[in-house]
This record gives structure tokens, sequence and C-alpha cells, in this order.
């Protein structure tokens, strides 16, 4: 039964590598090999080892001086990204019925080790715990930094906030319009005032910047009130990247600071459509400008290959692989002293 099953997977890999031709047939011929996780059945093929080595063990360092040159040489960056495995989980890896209707894109799957799990009363409903998120690990892998995850659907907004709730988070940024020529996601929070199952949701504040709008949120469930800041940056092109890195470098800034500043240690949750493109830039410029910070070095291939263990298909496209080298080159360029021995 072994044999059958690898060499079905081979097939199906060679039907699949006969159809490359555009970057859109590639992205989808990866998704279709979603099967580089180990599979449930034992069977661990060269290629999945291989794709698990390579996420694990590969990186470049780059001093600040490397940073720039490597920044100004788009064709060494595209060779690099083209090199990292996607990830991307196989649909038979979720043995959850039904976890379909709760996916906004249906090859855009949580990685099973690393996925958000949401507590309910009947530890055999498998579909109302589950959701299409992952726990991500940040600066010096910090367990649960971060979580990534779709924009909520009209059917998993109250998941959304029993996530939020049940994570502790102090942080939602959002990185994506509602609507970009399809429904990107769903408008999740009220204007004042809305219950989302057992949380109920209060707007205190809003605050206009330039790219982005704040919102203080208070959360009340069981007697229990906690404070979310919620940030929608909304000035990020779908499938593109920003003009200018300096806005992401502020967004960042400010949600470390407030993250900082919160009692909660819950993780940060970032979301775009997909979460993964946009969510993965946000994610790995976090993490690079804290390593530029306390190291004077950064390394974006050990990061993004992190990023893809916990959830497959983090930072989408070439342009945005380049974007996140511009946004570290630009906050080295303003943070120019070596760090102390």
């Amino acid at each position: 039964e072994k044999p059958l099953i690898t060499l079905c997977i081979f097939l199906l890999y060679l039907c699949v590598s006969s159809r490359r031709g555009s970057n859109v047939s590639l992205v989808l011929d990866m998704s279709a090999l979603g099967s580089v996780e180990p599979l449930s059945s034992g069977v661990v093929t060269p290629r999945e080892r291989a794709t698990q080595e390579y996420l694990q063990s590969a990186g470049r360092v780059l001093s600040r001086q490397q940073l720039r040159d490597i920044t100004l040489n788009t064709q060494m960056l595209n060779a690099e990204f083209a090199e990292i495995p996607m990830n991307f989980v196989d649909q038979k890896e979720l043995d959850i019925p039904n976890h379909g209707s709760k996916n906004r894109y249906k090859t855009i799957l949580p990685n099973p080790h690393s996925r958000v799990i949401l507590k309910t009363k009947n530890s055999n409903d498998l579909l109302s715990s589950y959701i299409n998120a992952n726990y991500i690990r940040g600066y010096l892998r910090d367990e649960k930094a971060f979580i990534a995850t779709q924009g909520p659907m009209i059917n998993t907004v109250n998941d959304f906030w029993q996530m939020v709730w049940q994570e502790d988070c102090p942080v939602i940024v959002m990185i994506t319009k509602l609507k970009e020529k399809n429904e990107k996601c769903v408008l999740y929070w009220p204007e004042k005032r809305g219950i989302y199952g057992r949380v109920e949701v209060f707007v205190k504040n809003v605050k206009e910047c330039d790219h982005y709008i704040i919102r203080t949120l208070i959360l009340k469930q069981g007697g229990q009130s906690r404070k979310v800041q919620h940030y929608w940056y909304t000035s990020w092109p779908d499938h593109k990247t920003p003009e200018s890195a300096g806005p992401l470098l502020q967004l960042v800034n400010d949600v470390e600071e407030d993250r900082r500043g919160f009692t909660s240690s819950g993780p940060v949750i970032v979301h775009c459509s997909a979460g993964i493109g946009r969510t993965g830039c946000f994610i790995a410029t976090t993490i690079g400008c804290r390593q530029l910070e306390l190291e004077g070095v950064v390394d974006v291939l050990r990061i993004v290959c992190q990023l893809r263990t916990d959830r497959g298909g983090m930072i989408q496209t070439e342009e945005q692989y380049e974007f996140v080298h511009h946004a570290l080159n630009l906050y080295e360029s303003r943070h120019p002293v070596e760090p102390v021995e």
C-alpha cells in the first residue's frame, strides 16, 4: 500500500510539473503540491524530506552593507525566493469534515502542526474548533508571537472574535480593503457595539492616520473586560506592494509599542485576505527589524523559511520578497548605529 501512495504522489508531481508556465500556474502548481508536509499515512517522500530540510536549515545572514547591496540585486533576490518551498497543505491532511465551508480560498489551508484550535464544549465537534489560522513564531523562534489568519467571512466572524478572546490578543493588524474587485474580508467589527457569539465588542475610540485607521476596542465576556487595538492598513494594493516602505515601518513601530505597553502577552493577530502575502510581509518585517536592532545583521531567507514552516505560502511573490528587503534596508538607514557588544 505504501509504495502505491508514493507512486501516486510522484505521478501527481510529474503531471503538475508538465503544466508549469506562467507565474499563475506556478502558484497553482505549488498549492497542488501541498503534500510537502508529512502525510498522515507515514509516507515521507524524498521531495518532502528535502522541503523540510531546506525550511529548517536555509539562511543567508546579511550585514548592514550586504543588505544594502542585495536590495539592489533584484535578480539574486528573485532566484533566492524561487528556491524556497511554498509548503502548502494538502486537503487530506486536515481530517475535519466540511472545513472547506470556513476557508476563504480552498487551496490556502492552515498547516496542521501549528494551527489555532478553538476551544469548544463538545470535543467531538471538530468543525466548531476549526479556524483558518496559524500560530507564527517571532524573533529567536519566540513561540506564538503572532497569529496569521485569513480575512473573516460572514460565517467565521464569531470564530474570529472567539479566537481574539481565547488567545488574549492585544493587537489586530488588518492589511486589506474589504473589497478589491472581489470580497477580501467582511466588516467584522461594529460601528459602536456588537455581539459576536459570546464576545461583546465596543468601539471606544477611532483615530485616522495617513495610511491606517486605529480603533480602540473593548471586549467583554463573562464579566471580564479587555482592551484591543485594531489597526486597519488601507493603502496596500492586492498582489502588489506599496510605493514606499515608510508607512509599513511606521505601522510595525506603532504595533510593537502597543504590544509592549499591554499587560497581555498574547499573540498579535495579523490578517489580509488569504493570510499569507501581505500578512507574511508585515510579520517578516517586524522580525527583521528586531534582528537588525539587536544583532546588527538580518537573515530574511531564514525568517521566511520559519514563517513558511508555520504557515504555507507566507510572502507570496517575488515582489513582496523584494519589498521586505527594501523595508529592512530603509529601517537600517534610519538606525545606522551598530549594536553595543
